[in-house]
């Protein structure tokens, strides 16, 4: 699985890896260095993000199944039963 990030954000990323190294770390880094950090953060990240989002997809999917199933229940039409 490759995660390709449209240029804008890539160089968004990028601008914000190199603050992060200077404010947090006192160094400077190029865009070069910056962007294959980012790659490489992408690539061992990336499936347990995915993975992550995926699993919190699910849950939510199937919460709003039940409640679609409570709501269908609710729908139903009560039967009369008929004296004898």
């Amino acid at each position: 699985m490759t995660i390709k990030l449209p240029r804008e954000e890539k160089e968004q990323i990028i601008g914000s890896v190199k603050a992060y190294f200077e404010q947090e770390r006192s160094e400077s880094i190029g865009d070069l260095a910056a962007e294959q950090l980012i790659d490489y953060m992408i690539q061992e990240l990336g499936p347990y993000i995915y993975n992550k989002a995926v699993a919190d997809a699910r849950v939510l999917i199937n919460e709003k199944m039940n409640q679609m199933e409570d709501e269908m229940y609710s729908l139903e039409k009560p039967l009369h039963k008929r004296k004898r």
